[in-house]
């Protein structure tokens, strides 16, 4: 297992128009492995569910693209092989167990295995991200970032009421506004921060948008909304104008930095060049 499939690239990258300020994202795109992993000793099932990729999320992202015009960059490999939405020293980086679930191929990945997933893998994905951003930005505008992700609808048995959530650190530019314009239909239960936090250190949003200055805005959507190709565009089709519209919002495209809950005390706003 050490040495990368030839035919495996671990990026999809979707051209789009780089000066029109949104680039989107998915992290957890694909369920698949590279030959030389095989299945990691799990069963067909398994990779199905949420713990191998976000239902519906790829799907989403490859039609905002659409609909924007815009730059994707999405993952190939399940997040069972390695999780590119944690940082390079998380522990949770290659999973053992998952939601109940023992991964047979994961439980002898010691450090020289997992720095191998990172070098074939995870890297690949995050200098894909930022070698994406500079090029956007070499155009003069500053993009804005949108990460599409789906969650279960229930977990440990507790159902989730909410249909979108907005996660988000520190920068308020994007995900307040967005939150605002969705609450504004009654049909729908938006969640801010839910079902989990968005400040995680390390992850793909702190490396690319919170350190860089980069307005931000992760989503999330109910899987059971988006769980075939036709839901999942129309989903994407119902975002997009909330989208447009917070896209719009005074100081959306400068560079701003707000610190990161994860690293202590909120540094001031600053515009300025990026490092």
């Amino acid at each position: 297992m050490s040495v990368k499939s030839p035919d495996f690239s671990p990026v999809e990258s979707i051209p789009g128009h780089r000066a029109g300020g949104v680039l989107f994202l998915c992290d957890h795109a694909n369920a698949a492995l590279p030959a030389e992993y095989g299945d990691l000793g799990l069963p067909p099932q398994a990779f199905t569910r949420h713990i191998a990729y976000d239902i519906g999320a790829a799907e989403m992202v490859r039609h905002l693209a659409n609909i924007f015009n815009a730059p994707a960059i999405l993952t190939t490999f399940s997040r069972l092989l390695i999780d590119p939405n944690r940082g390079e020293d998380d522990p949770t980086l290659v999973m053992r167990l998952s939601d109940g679930a023992i991964i047979p191929g994961n439980a002898d990945a010691g450090p020289a295995e997992i720095a191998r997933r990172i070098a074939h893998f995870w890297h690949p994905y995050r200098r894909a991200v930022k070698l994406e951003l500079d090029a956007m930005l070499a155009t003069g505008v500053v993009p804005a970032i949108i990460s599409m992700h789906s969650f279960t609808p229930a977990w440990k048995n507790v159902r989730r009421p909410w249909h979108v959530t907005a996660l988000w650190d520190n920068d308020p530019r994007l995900p307040l506004p967005f939150i605002e314009i969705m609450r504004r239909d009654p049909d729908l239960v938006i969640g801010d921060n839910e079902p989990y936090d968005g400040a995680l250190e390390g992850d793909t949003m702190d490396e690319h948008c919170t350190r860089r200055g980069l307005a931000n805005l992760l989503i999330e959507v109910r899987q059971d909304l988006i769980g075939t190709p036709h839901q999942a565009r129309a989903w994407a089709e119902r975002l997009a104008g909330p989208m447009r519209e917070a896209l719009a919002r005074r100081g959306v495209h400068e560079v701003q930095f707000h610190g990161s809950r994860t690293r202590g005390a909120t540094s001031s706003n600053a515009c300025g060049n990026l490092p």
